[in-house]
């Protein structure tokens, strides 16, 4: 089983930063895409990020695209989530999920099939 961990969400003032941390027990880790989804409180599950298994490409939603950077240390089987410039609406629970091999869609929560128990982000005003 594939185990994702999440860690570094707490509670930060608007205009902070914060960076997310998702350590993964495969050691197959760096050969899989990854991505960050965020879900808000009585909001569905969002895209926010992914990178690819090199990291030589990034995707971001346009919500956080400007303030948000993933980043991936295949060595370490750890991907991240450096979140700057934090607004009250980024305040969710964000989940890392390991990409799917077999399809080219980045945003949508069906193309990951693994996830890690989310960690919570506070934005306050």
């Amino acid at each position: 089983q594939v185990q994702l961990v999440e860690s570094g969400g707490g509670l930060v003032q608007a205009g902070g930063s914060l960076r997310l941390s998702c350590a993964a027990s495969g050691r197959t880790f760096g050969t899989y895409a990854m991505g960050w989804f965020r879900q808000a409180s009585g909001k569905e599950r969002e895209f926010a990020a992914a990178i690819t298994w090199t990291g030589g490409s990034t995707y971001y939603a346009d919500s956080v695209k400007g303030r948000f950077t993933i980043s991936r240390d295949n060595a370490k089987n750890t991907v991240y989530l450096e979140m700057n410039s934090l607004k009250p609406e980024d305040t969710a629970v964000y989940y890392c999920a390991r990409h799917r091999w077999d399809t080219r869609v980045w945003s949508g929560a069906g193309a990951y099939d693994y996830w890690g128990q989310g960690t919570q982000v506070t934005v306050s005003s």
